[in-house]
């Protein structure tokens, strides 16, 4: 599953990330988004793009194509 899927409310740890270039995963890991980090989907822009995403206390603004290419596993 990837983060894109997630419903508003549901929070998942990241596994990794799959067709992202370099720049772009480091710019997420500089963000706090690493592997084994858990994510909670806040809400989706209402033409589903960009996403809202909460990691590590922090809200962060994710594009969907980018979100499309985190792969997640649902917790709790």
């Amino acid at each position: 599953m990837n983060l894109s899927q997630l419903n508003p409310g549901q929070r998942a740890s990241i596994l990794g990330f799959r067709q992202l270039s370099a720049e772009v995963r480091k710019r997420l890991m500089i963000m706090g988004i690493l592997p084994e980090t858990p994510v909670l989907l806040i809400r989706k822009a209402p033409m589903g793009d960009p996403l809202q995403v909460e990691v590590r206390g922090v809200s962060l603004a994710i594009r969907e194509k980018i979100a499309a290419a985190i792969e997640v596993e649902i917790i709790g």
